[in-house]
């Protein structure tokens, strides 16, 4: 998917478990973080917990801004196309 590609909060929301795949906004961008549960450092019951909402403020609370640089354009498919609730 294009990086360039709107959502919606609720488009999002849909994705919350494992036949609909992993999803959650930081800051505007979308990320689809399917692929990436098992490498997570913190496990995947965290992405879990956060998945098809808002994780902006959990994702500022334990991560610096290198972590999105890093990884962010690796699962980025999108952005918020409507105002995301923090």
């Amino acid at each position: 998917m294009s990086s360039d590609k709107k959502f919606t909060t609720a488009d999002v929301g849909q994705h919350k478990d494992a036949d609909n795949g992993y999803w959650l906004i930081v800051e505007n961008g979308v990320y689809d973080l399917t692929k990436f549960m098992d490498e997570h450092p913190g496990g995947d019951k965290v992405l879990k917990r956060f998945a098809g909402k808002n994780a902006t403020k959990a994702f500022w609370k334990y991560h610096s801004e290198s972590v999105l640089e890093r990884y962010g354009a690796k699962y980025k498919i999108g952005e918020v196309g409507e105002a995301a609730k923090l």
